[in-house]
């Protein structure tokens, strides 16, 4: 009889003997494989840690005893062990979310998608405890061994070991990857820990010989693991790693062993102050088609076949794709450009160019604030760094954008990948907000391209750009097909589409445009004439993008973004700094955190539809919706000559560097 469909929550493990236990295992990992082949999701991850997550729920109380994962891909058995069991819409709209989720249950403290945070969290809510009466509760953070490359990461084990008096432990769940394998000098150190054959050679060892003197000698074992592990960590060198933390160490033990694992977490639980416990485990346990998947051991998936592990849709060109291709080329022609990244050399389609210069590419690991202020260095040191980065992430970086890169004026490009709404992985990995938020950095110059073509181009132009930093950032999926332009104008704005009469100015942000073009056919329909412009350099704000306003009757400005101090506010901003008085309205997305769903579902909830904004406009021509139109003939209001504060062209400043 199955076991995993009595579990309704954690207390239901404590009736099951070790070898149910065990079945229990094996059936959440039929489970995962089953269901997340359906779905997609984080496969990897979750099957590594199946006996982990069976031991810490064992061995502790939650939700009384908090258990933080970091970061939240690794969660699908905690869900299913807290009474989340319907996975046939995991991260579809009314579905289970693919991270801890807070509205879903009181057994997901944190909602965590970010690696390094979450030694922060269990600092901040021990302290919490303690202060409020409640220091016999335990906080137990989970954090896989690439967070370890995270400075954040350090600055809370500094704290937590200014503080052994609260009931805090720190899993690391170490497997020698993050998204791909860990990099860096911890990672080396851990890896020889892991495969060293002395340790592992002693610890079967006296495993077994205690074992073999039943309960008894199994009780002397937990009472002396502690103690032991020094001298048996001595042959690893492993006790270095922590010895100047002042933080008990246990460890490692076999993250696949649930006896084992609840045996050491029943004594860092009952030792009273902040321990950390080593746990080795492997990513895609029990999965071969994952296992023998050496890019990233199926981290994340698309819905595959569970058998072989295959996918089950061919995947057309992907953005990413274009771009790994395009740097390449670029790399070829400049030798100065390098390329950067923060543990994500594949996904952020690094790998080619790798493969091809593997001198001039730096993986910094889990570290984005290191790695752009590194940048800011090999820019001044001769280089031309492409920072290549998943949009949500340049959020963790923003300081050094701000102050190392823009301060400094260094000629550093950074490509933002998954931009705009992603959909199915949720609020935080939305790519939303690096437009409101990297525009504010004075000098920077922010592209979006349109198409495949765009991409290139732009690329090329934002390595020739050595005096400021340069941005290009595109969304996730499939690229949208070329859209020629009837004309580009002087400074490399793009006109697409020209209605009969100059009523509406459609300013199309990147992939946006093909929405621009489609809301200009149906406004033609309805008499109205619409002129339909590409920025290709969203910011600054071009000079001809001022002089289109000047002529039409309306502006309306469609951003895969957050409205909030979006592009559409930067033009509306320009305009009255130039004494125009054309009405603005900037459409995008709302300053929300929108929850998981497909693009489609959360663009049509935004009213971001080609249908929806061209009812709108229709109203706001007729004078029946704000802002209004400016009456046809109507002369607008501006003094004298348009000028423009925004700067020069990327292309203009490109081409003068090629004369």
């Amino acid at each position: 009889m199955a076991i995993l469909p009595g579990i309704a929550g954690p207390r239901d493990l404590d009736r099951l003997s070790p070898e149910q236990l065990d079945e229990l295992a094996a059936e959440i990992r039929t489970f995962l494989i089953e269901n997340v082949a359906r779905t997609g999701g984080h496969l990897g991850p979750n099957l590594g840690v199946v006996e982990l997550t069976i031991a810490l729920h064992r061995v502790f109380s939650s939700p009384d005893d908090p258990i933080i994962f970091d970061t939240g891909h690794q969660s699908y058995v905690h869900k299913l062990l807290t009474g989340r069991q319907d996975f046939s819409a995991l991260r579809s709209r009314g579905g289970l979310a693919g991270y801890p989720q807070r509205s879903e249950s009181p057994h997901d403290v944190v909602e965590s998608s970010h690696a390094s945070s979450s030694l922060s969290w269990a600092d901040g809510i021990s302290r919490a405890f303690t202060a409020t009466g409640r220091a016999d509760h335990h906080v137990v953070a989970v954090v896989g061994d690439g967070a370890l490359t995270g400075g954040m990461t350090w600055e809370a084990l500094n704290n937590i070991s200014d503080d052994n008096e609260r009931n805090l432990v720190i899993v690391v769940n170490d497997n020698g990857r993050s998204y791909a394998p860990t990099i860096g000098g911890m990672a080396r150190y851990m890896n020889r820990v892991r495969t060293a054959g002395v340790y592992r050679g002693l610890h079967r060892t006296s495993d077994r010989f205690f074992r073999a003197f039943g309960p008894v000698g199994r009780a002397f074992y937990r009472g002396v693991r502690g103690g032991t592990h020094g001298f048996l960590s001595r042959f690893s060198n492993n006790e270095e790693l922590y010895s100047n933390l002042d933080i008990k160490y246990l460890g490692p033990v076999d993250g696949h062993d649930i006896q084992a694992l609840t045996e050491t977490l029943q004594l860092a639980k009952d030792y009273g102050a902040p321990v950390i416990v080593h746990v080795i485990t492997e990513k895609g346990r029990g999965y071969q088609p994952a296992l023998d998947d050496e890019a990233d051991q199926f981290h994340a998936v698309n819905k595959i076949d569970p058998k072989t592990g295959t996918p089950l849709a061919a995947s057309g060109t992907g953005w990413t794709d274009v771009f790994a291709e395009a740097l390449v080329d670029v790399g070829s022609r400049t030798p100065n450009v390098i390329a950067m990244t923060a543990a994500m050399l594949r996904p952020t389609g690094l790998a080619p160019f790798a493969e091809r210069f593997p001198d001039r590419v730096y993986d910094v690991g889990i570290a984005e604030q290191h790695a752009v202020t590194a940048a800011a260095g090999l820019a001044y040191g001769g280089l031309h760094p492409v920072v290549a980065l998943y949009a949500t992430f340049i959020g963790r970086a923003f300081d050094q954008v701000l102050m190392d890169v823009g301060l400094h004026r260094a000629g550093v490009t950074f490509v933002l990948d998954r931009a705009g709404v992603t959909g199915p992985d949720g609020p935080s990995h939305h790519g939303l907000w690096d437009l409101s938020m990297l525009q504010i950095v004075p000098g920077i110059r922010i592209a979006a391209p349109r198409d495949a073509a765009r991409l290139r181009e732009e690329l090329e132009e934002a390595v020739a750009v050595d005096d400021a930093p340069t941005v290009i950032r595109f969304p996730k999926g499939g690229v949208t097909p070329e859209i020629p332009a009837l004309e580009r104008l002087h400074d490399g704005v793009d006109v697409l589409s020209r209605g009969e009469g100059e009523d509406v100015l459609l300013v199309g942000i990147g992939p946006f445009a093909t929405l621009a073009l489609d809301v200009a056919e149906r406004l033609k329909a309805q008499g109205i004439g619409a002129t339909v412009i590409d920025p290709r350099w969203a910011i600054p704000v071009q000079p001809s993008v001022v002089e289109l306003a000047a002529r039409h009757r309306l502006v309306i400005t469609l951003e895969d973004g957050i409205r909030v101090g979006g592009v559409g506010t930067r033009v509306r901003q320009v305009l009255r700094e130039a004494g125009i008085d054309t009405a603005v309205d900037e459409l995008g997305l709302p300053d929300e955190y929108i929850d998981h769903a497909s693009r489609e579902q959360i663009l049509e909830e935004a009213g971001l539809t080609a249908g929806k904004i061209a009812q709108d406009v229709v109203a706001q021509v007729l004078g029946t919706r704000v802002p209004i139109a400016r009456p046809t003939g109507e002369v607008p209001l501006h003094t004298g000559t348009v000028q423009i504060v925004a700067g020069r062209s990327v292309e203009a400043d490109a081409e003068e560097r090629r004369r």
